[in-house]
């Protein structure tokens, strides 16, 4: 991210001039390897960090008002620095960097007048948590070194997604931004909050391909998936009071109480409970090297969220069963949200070229549409980006 880095504070100079000289926080997006809807359920989930991160460049305004520009979008949008606490959504990409920051307000910070500018080089859409990148380099940007313990970080970033965006997520994407590791992913137990660094083994590397497309449906589904499981929730605890999430119960255990709730409903029960058991299995074969054993869990997972959750789609399903075909690839899941964005592949190294490019082929015939390809390579989480004496970038400590 050096040259993004370097970009942003050439970009901010010419909007906002040259003093005060801006600092530089990023943060990643991610890929969640296994663990998918699992996490406002409070179960287990498996992401990493990648190396495609949000910029934020941040300086002191004399005017009063707190400002943002989107490079990517090209557009800006500015509020009185006064009024953040009582701030209102704008239903638009704005409300991630207000959210943020009324959020830290309310935690007791101040938030002066400020200049922002955001670049992204994680693709809107894509399943990969662009909103998470944004959300957890404007918090360092607008804490400026003032420190905030990491897990406070994190949640006070999906705080503002899900009180001020109006997204009912889980804290995945916002823990792993802050938390990623460099070569490993990170297995969160979404509950307690604690996780644990899962080392990846060699002779397979990940690769995310983007179906380049993003049905309408994923919004509300989504919504109606958490709804869906609570119902879940309610039916269990009325013969199980000790079940307050699906975390609660066992495949084996729910499958006594398939008559107990809507069809639907179990099978949203029966994803989730099975998926938190495959990150746990996912975690020991990743331990072991057992690379065919991972590859398996992955195309299992898949079939779960297509059949089971219903989240997946055409374009998804595609990529998927046609990799899981080409020789070199242990498996492939969709990853993300669903409804479009992406699927992540396992891959032998020695094979990924010829895979990308047959996948791309086969899917550039099915669909007109070409697909972008993304590897998946396990980085560290957010922190501000400094600049040395001879004018280069490094990460500095965050």
């Amino acid at each position: 991210m050096a040259g993004a880095a370097r970009f942003v504070i050439e970009r901010f100079r010419e909007l906002y001039g040259a003093s005060p000289e801006p600092r530089v926080f990023l943060a990643p997006g991610r890929v969640n390897l296994i663990g998918e809807h699992t996490d406002y359920n409070l179960g287990f989930v498996m992401p990493v960090a990648l190396d495609l991160a949000c910029c934020t460049a941040t300086a002191p305004a004399g005017d009063g008002r707190f400002r943002v520009f989107s490079e990517n979008l090209g557009e800006s949008r500015d509020w009185p620095a006064a009024g953040i606490a009582s701030a209102t959504p704008a239903r638009d990409w704005g409300d991630y960097v207000l959210g943020v920051a009324r959020e830290l307000v309310r935690a007791g910070f101040d938030v002066p007048p400020r200049n922002l500018l955001l670049y992204s080089t994680v693709p809107v859409g894509s399943g990969l948590s662009s909103s998470a990148a944004i959300e957890v380099s404007t918090a360092l940007a607008l804490l400026e070194g003032r420190p905030m313990e990491p897990l406070e970080l994190a949640k006070l970033c999906r705080r503002a997604e899900n009180q001020f965006v109006g997204m009912p997520c889980g804290i995945m994407d916002q823990f792993i931004s802050v938390f990623g590791r460099d070569h490993a992913a990170v297995k969160i137990d979404c509950r307690s909050l604690e996780h644990e660094v899962v080392p990846l083994p060699e002779g397979a590397e990940f690769v995310a391909v983007n179906t380049m497309v993003k049905h309408e449906l994923g919004s509300s589904a989504y919504r109606e998936r958490v709804a869906e499981c609570a119902a879940a929730v309610e039916a269990l605890a009325r013969r199980l009071p000790h079940v307050s999430s699906l975390r609660d119960v066992s495949t084996q255990a729910l499958a006594g109480f398939e008559g107990a709730m809507p069809p639907v409903v179990f099978r949203r029960a029966r994803h989730v409970t099975g998926e938190n058991e495959r990150v746990q299995a996912f975690v020991a074969a990743s331990r072991s090297g057992d690379l065919e054993r991972m590859g398996r869990l992955l195309v299992e997972s898949h079939n779960s969220l297509r059949h089971d959750y219903q989240v997946s789609c055409e374009e998804l399903d595609f990529l998927v069963d046609t990799a899981v075909r080409l020789e070199g690839v242990y498996g492939a899941r969709m990853t993300g949200g669903g409804f479009g964005g992406c699927a992540v592949l396992m891959i032998r190294p020695e094979k990924t070229v010829a895979v990308t490019q047959a996948l791309s082929e086969a899917y550039e015939t099915g669909f007109r549409l070409i697909p972008e390809f993304y590897p998946c390579r396990p980085s560290e989480g957010a922190r501000e980006v400094a600049a040395d004496s001879d004018g280069s970038f490094t990460a500095a400590e965050g």
